[in-house]
């Protein structure tokens, strides 16, 4: 794991109010690899009392953002796309793991997989970036 004062993606999650909110603790901030982890809150669930498909998207999102934010240049998302696959409760705890799989010019591609405490497969996310022209 890197040291999280040399990351430059360590100042966008301390300003990262969203996922502080949401108990998101960053496991592994390295160039194009992240792990990110939530517990599934009861305020997390949707009328059929299972995990919200949206703070499944945010957990992956968040894990794509510090993979494609590999320097000090803002990267962005361009769009991003889900799939679900398995329905999790309150209590359990997400884990989402992203990976570079290509990165040329401006643009990276990244896959995310989000797994439950047992490893059993809950999403798999695939987001596009974009760099800007500004810095962190």
């Amino acid at each position: 794991m890197t040291d999280a004062a040399t990351t430059p993606t360590r100042a966008m999650m301390q300003r990262d109010q969203a996922s502080a909110a949401l108990g998101m603790v960053v496991e592994v901030d390295e160039p194009g690899h992240a792990v990110v982890s939530m517990q599934v809150r009861d305020d997390m669930t949707n009328g059929f009392h299972i995990t919200h498909g949206g703070f499944v998207f945010t957990l992956a999102d968040t894990a794509f953002a510090i993979a494609c934010n590999e320097d000090h240049t803002i990267t962005v998302a361009a769009g991003a796309d889900i799939t679900f696959l398995k329905s999790t409760v309150a209590g359990q705890t997400l884990t989402a793991t992203a990976v570079r799989r290509a990165r040329s010019g401006r643009t990276g591609l990244y896959d995310v997989t989000v797994v439950d405490e047992q490893g059993d497969a809950v999403a798999e996310f695939r987001g596009r970036s974009i760099s800007t022209n500004r810095t962190i």
